[in-house]
């Protein structure tokens, strides 16, 4: 940076006093807003070794400008000022407070992340990850933020993803591997979300590409290809994905995790990628989502069940012991069931369920080994499933219905006592597995999800 300032401050109070100065500085032309502009990063860089040392203190700092007037009067120019400067600006220390009003600003108004993708700020973003977090950690962890954060809301340019390169996928798995045994590392769960995300990019591109784009049938999604050719070098991630589905509230994370998943299950390389462990693990904790979730989340059950068959139908689960084999047929049939308190538990059945659920009947170990496993996959379905099958069975699975499965950034999921206690009705029926057991039904146990092979980063200490 050209512009210097000079200053001579004997205490933090008075870089803070300094600062308001600057910010409150009365701007009319642009080129004066240039100079405030100016003034603010060379003053914050050449002191934030002494006082900016953590992420309350930047954050302080971002805010001062973001809440001035020398923002609110003028926020399209000074956004895209901010904006060419990510774009040109080389000094670490800059960059970090560049991307982090970015970011602050991003979360309150999205048309900055807009902005940033209309101006090809996604691959200047993908070549600072990629150059490491040696100089500052903070900044390299802020970038994941900001990557993920601008991916989330729009759909990228099909150019910008075809010029990420295999090693930055590997790059990326690479972190999480390395530092798996840290408990309080802080990249885990921005680089896994930047996967996620990434890994979404690529099927909306691929399946759901919108009215004004044709499918990019010949764009390779570059995150299940590093999983395909490289997932044995790569386990932790899977590890985490499936802890971090277990805790996740946020509908669209989610979401996120799952349609992964679903790629990872419907692929024949990537079919063994879990271990048999962590596939039983997972199974637990979608037996539990199905059950909790409220009545009005409906589209993410269909997802949990559109991932739960290729699961069961294609990973090492379908080899003898079967796991949770009469919960999952209990699941299945309380699902689908009519009148009493299984009605009451899951609602009315919808179209889209009972046609998901008799996809079931195709994974032969959950079929009994009796008559019925011969008497054709209706009379089985209606045996074990309690469901006619519908018709149509034939057809594969759609990645599209999965694609096109979205959720609003920040809307957490909810739980079936929650919705209840909110809406003040009071519960018709038996609803959890005691009350069920209860009224003549059979419980269907979930066992306390089991601890996964090593310790993940999003453990918490003193957390079963």
């Amino acid at each position: 940076m050209e512009f210097e300032v000079s200053y001579q401050l004997d205490d933090e109070q008075q870089f803070w006093d300094e600062l308001d100065d600057i910010v409150s500085a009365q701007c009319p032309t642009h080129g004066l807003l240039d100079d405030a502009l100016r003034s603010y990063l060379s003053f914050t860089t050449k002191y934030k070794e002494e006082y900016l040392q953590n992420d309350y203190d930047i954050a302080r700092c971002c805010f001062k400008l973001l809440e001035s007037g020398l923002f609110s009067f003028h926020k399209n120019y000074v956004r895209r000022q901010i904006v060419f400067s990510l774009l040109e600006e080389d000094s670490v220390d800059t960059l970090h407070l560049i991307v982090a009003l970015l970011l602050f600003d991003g979360r309150e108004n999205e048309a900055t992340f807009e902005l940033m993708n209309e101006e090809g700020i996604f691959p200047r973003l993908i070549e600072l990850i990629h150059k490491g977090m040696d100089d500052d950690a903070g900044l390299h962890r802020m970038l994941l933020e900001l990557l993920y954060e601008m991916s989330r809301i729009q759909r990228l340019r099909i150019q910008d993803l075809i010029l990420i390169e295999d090693d930055f996928f590997q790059y990326l798995f690479g972190i999480i591997e390395g530092v798996s045994d840290d408990v309080n590392d802080p990249y885990h769960y921005p680089t896994i979300r930047v996967l996620l995300i990434l890994n979404e990019q690529y099927m909306v591109s691929a399946h759901d590409p919108g009215p004004d784009r044709s499918p990019a049938t010949n764009l390779t999604n570059k995150v299940i290809k590093t999983l395909s050719t490289h997932g044995s070098a790569f386990k932790t991630f899977g590890e985490n994905i499936i802890l971090l589905l277990n805790r996740e509230s946020e509908t669209s994370l989610q979401l996120l995790i799952l349609k992964l998943l679903y790629l990872l299950f419907t692929t024949p390389s990537t079919y063994e990628y879990f271990y048999t462990n962590d596939l039983r693990v997972l199974v637990d904790v979608i037996i539990r989502n199905l059950l909790d979730l409220p009545l009005s989340a409906s589209p993410l059950r269909h997802t949990y069940l559109r991932v739960l068959y290729p699961l069961l139908a294609h990973t090492q689960l379908k080899n003898p012991p079967h796991y949770k084999k009469d919960e999952l047929l209990r699941l299945l049939n309380m699902m689908t069931a009519t009148g009493g308190a299984m009605e009451v538990h899951f609602g009315a059945v919808d179209e889209t369920t009972k046609r998901l659920v008799g996809r079931f009947v195709r994974v032969p170990w959950l079929q009994e080994e009796t008559e019925e496993a011969t008497s054709g996959e209706g009379a089985v379905a209606r045996k074990l499933l309690g469901v006619e099958m519908p018709g149509g069975m034939t057809s594969n699975l759609s990645v599209v219905e999965v694609t096109t499965q979205k959720e609003r950034p920040g809307v957490l999921t909810g739980n079936r006592q929650r919705e209840e206690q909110e809406n003040g009705s009071p519960r018709a029926g038996p609803q959890t597995n005691e009350e069920i057991s209860a009224s003549g039904g059979e419980s269907l146990s979930v066992s306390t999800v089991p601890a996964l092979q090593e310790r993940s980063p999003f453990e918490v200490e003193g957390e079963g």
